[in-house]
């Protein structure tokens, strides 16, 4: 297979894997007070290892934590911001009839970055790479708009709402370069919005043109990465909605292409296309660079049925109709648990998916 230094790979995964047991348990005990925050970091330390020492063994080139120290892939690093907080909300997100948890963040003061607990798992996940590239996720810039309750008090004016946005993920990401990471990814759901009829009209209701929107999702992750230094690598994985196997959103790229594929300065992005609901390959055209890599999420990470392996490499031809062959590598749609609680599958499925992957990549990109 033809290999890389650096990411994203021929053969890669968004990142957060199935919650042991263990972990589970563990981190219920915290919750019900009967361990403490060490013993539950104690805990989370040695699963994170043998997470690690299992992507090793499977052959991924990239690792990551898993994200086994969060409960939620966004609210966990965005409550940490400066002038943001998790709070309760009257009801959880609905995801085709099943709804998370009652939790949402607000936007309190202004928004700043000044340290994150997450440098200091990204460190611990470093040290356990070794020769391997430690890759970590966090949540779009995007996501505190799509998802925060701002208050109008404290951001009246849009424009300086994303300007502190910009800055304290400016801010983020050097600090996670200078903890030694050099693969980020961008975790993004709100790029769905305008997928579908529906999420047209919930952008009409919260009164904007779509245009206008995609306008400032562009501008905030451009401005976000602009000065990442040249050595590391930054995408993002445009999702929509990984809660029990069960998701949000549906419909293709079509509406967003231009932005999306022809606009973001990003390294690589990671995109569903596990099923018809995510639409066909057409809107890649919009691709203008030759060295934008594009992660085809084939592999769903939602069931543990594995895909045909043919008709995953006709649809990796049929993509190569767009932009180059050279472009595209392989990956499971999204990750395995987005939230603690994972998806519908069992942990050796999970693992059966992603030597799907790596098979499959082995064969195409030789």
């Amino acid at each position: 297979m033809t290999t890389t230094v650096k990411g994203p790979f021929k053969a890669d995964h968004v990142g957060s894997f199935l919650r042991p047991k263990r972990l589970k348990e563990a981190r219920l005990q915290k919750q019900n007070g009967e361990i403490t925050v060490a013993q539950l970091r104690a805990i989370e330390d040695e699963e994170i290892t043998r997470l690690v020492q299992k992507q090793k063994e499977v052959g991924l080139q990239a690792v990551t934590d898993g994200e086994f120290r969060r409960a939620w892939w966004h609210f966990d690093f965005l409550s940490e911001l400066v002038g943001v907080e998790l709070y309760e909300t009257e009801q959880g997100i609905q995801f085709n009839g099943i709804q998370t948890k009652a939790h949402g963040i607000k936007v309190i003061d202004k928004v700043d970055f000044d340290g994150h607990p997450m440098i200091e798992d990204y460190k611990f996940l470093h040290n356990l790479a070794g020769d391997h590239v430690a890759k970590f996720t966090i949540p779009s810039p995007n996501m505190l708009f799509f998802r925060g309750n701002i208050s109008e008090e404290v951001y009246s004016d849009q424009n300086a709402f994303f300007d502190d946005v910009i800055k304290a993920y400016q801010k983020a990401i050097q600090a996670f370069y200078d903890a030694g990471c050099r693969y980020l990814q961008l975790d993004d759901t709100a790029w769905a919005v305008f997928f579908s009829e529906q999420g047209q009209e919930q952008i009409t209701q919260r009164g904007y043109e779509p245009k206008e929107l995609a306008k400032l999702f562009t501008r905030a992750i451009n401005e976000s990465i602009e000065n990442k230094p040249e050595d590391m690598v930054i995408t993002m994985h445009i999702c929509r909605g990984n809660f029990r196997s069960t998701y949000v959103a549906s419909g293709g790229y079509d509406n967003a292409s231009e932005y999306i594929f022809g606009k973001l300065k990003v390294d690589g992005l990671f995109l569903e296309f596990d099923d018809a609901r995510s639409g066909g390959f057409e809107p890649l055209k919009h691709v203008k660079r030759d060295d934008l890599q594009l992660v085809l999420g084939l592999i769903t990470s939602k069931f543990g049925e594995l895909e045909d392996p043919g008709k995953v490499k006709g649809r990796l031809q049929e993509a190569a109709q767009y932009v180059g062959f050279n472009q595209i590598c392989l990956s499971p749609q999204c990750g395995f648990a987005s939230t603690e609680e994972g998806n519908i599958l069992t942990e050796e499925q999970q693992w059966d998916k992603i030597r799907h992957v790596i098979n499959i990549a082995n064969d195409v990109f030789k």
